[in-house]
């Protein structure tokens, strides 16, 4: 993806042109995606671009282009033609007025970094914005700390939830055109009981429905009620919708639905939502586990039943070994939990829900003594660098 990039240069610097293309083509390799160079009007409607201070001499130039800009700046300096100074005037000046900036600086693979990392925090936040999460039937019972602020989360993020009546669900079932597609067809090839799996997929069917007709990036259902209404499980349809990149999660838990989203937009993975089962702090681990996960995040899966009914249809997944994600977004997004950990092996328990996964934690008092809520968000990958970025510009 290109990232803009907008130069501010001193018409007294004496620096060669082709020295600015070279550090600015060392940046680019490094980064593996193109570095644009813009135009101020079209620098000013992006949602993240360099300001290439190229010269010392060049810190008017940006207080009669920038003055009014809102956004972060991002200076990118190089070590040549007092760049860098150029870009701690104008970095100190920022910090006086209580603007937000960043000098990146020093070489060009740690510069990448840096850049992929701000980058990815800012198109998130811009993604996310006008987010539509709809709310089918409310929030299970025993989810007495998981109220999302609906009002904190439309103005930090532009986040609308919809409230939908579970009837709605249930009528969307009886008339929703059956959908087939690569994700319908690998659970099918599961060879599980096939009337169970069209029973569940009809919950997809019904779901799919709701999503075009109320314009949802995410859903949440309050699942446990369809195991007494339509005796099936919503475990398959937040699976397929998930690997299609609707947010799905489970038990009408918003706050964990938008933590979800804003996870996979940060990591462009697929995102687990799942239970913290066991902690064991004198070996460093805990187990994390659920019954649905996104179809396409598992190396290997089977088909079960729902843990604690023991009906519908479920997934037993097996994911990757190595790095992962924990996260989760308070319900006004005032404070968060992130930590990188690492998957060392996948569990098969009877008494835990299907899939479950055992990941090594330097630090697990944060889930002893103050957690945000129950439900987390496992990627594999590390992103703890992006969500901070994320949550500076809220």
């Amino acid at each position: 993806m290109a990232i803009f990039v907008y130069e501010i240069r001193s018409g007294l610097s004496q620096m060669p042109r082709a020295h600015s293309a070279a550090f600015l083509g060392a940046v680019e390799a490094a980064l593996g995606d193109s570095l644009v160079q813009s135009s101020l009007d079209q620098f000013l409607k992006e949602p993240f671009g360099l300001i290439y201070v190229s010269s010392g001499g060049s810190e008017g130039l940006f207080l009669q282009q920038f003055s009014s800009y809102d956004s972060p700046c991002y200076l990118l300096t190089s070590g040549d033609s007092n760049s860098l100074a150029a870009s701690m005037e104008i970095l100190a000046y920022l910090r006086r007025h209580g603007r937000k900036g960043e000098i990146l600086h020093g070489d060009a693979e740690s510069i990448a970094i840096r850049i992929r990392t701000l980058s990815r925090a800012a198109r998130a936040k811009e993604r996310l914005s006008g987010l539509r999460i709809g709310v089918v039937g409310k929030p299970s019972d025993w989810l007495i700390a998981s109220e999302l602020d609906r009002d904190a989360c439309a103005g930090k993020l532009g986040v609308e939830v919809v409230d939908l009546p579970m009837d709605e669900l249930l009528e969307a079932g009886r008339s929703a055109p059956p959908v087939r597609n690569e994700w319908t067809e690998q659970l099918l090839l599961q060879g599980y009981d096939r009337a169970e799996t069209e029973k569940a997929l009809r919950i997809y069917d019904a779901l799919k429905l709701l999503v075009s007709r109320h314009r949802l990036g995410a859903v949440t259902v309050r699942c446990f009620d369809l195991l007494g209404s339509v005796c099936t499980t919503g475990c398959l349809a937040l699976a397929i919708l998930n690997a299609e990149g609707i947010y799905a999660g489970c038990e009408g838990d918003v706050p964990s639905t938008l933590s979800m989203a804003i996870l996979g937009e940060l990591s462009g993975r697929p995102v687990f939502m799942c239970n913290p089962s066991r902690i064991d702090t004198k070996a460093g681990h805990m187990v994390l586990a659920h019954c649905t996960l996104p179809v396409n995040m598992p190396e290997e899966m089977t088909l079960t039943t729902h843990f604690e009914s023991g009906i519908g249809v479920a997934i037993a997944g097996s994911l990757p070994v190595g790095p992962c994600t924990v996260f989760k977004a308070g319900a006004d997004l005032s404070r968060y939990y992130a930590k990188t950990g690492q998957i060392e092996k996948n569990l098969r328990e009877p008494t835990l829900c299907r899939t479950q996964i055992q990941v090594a934690l330097d630090d697990m008092t944060y889930f002893l003594t103050d957690p945000i809520q129950n439900h987390h968000l496992v990627c594999t990958g590390a992103y703890t660098d992006e969500i901070k970025e994320f949550f500076a510009l809220l």
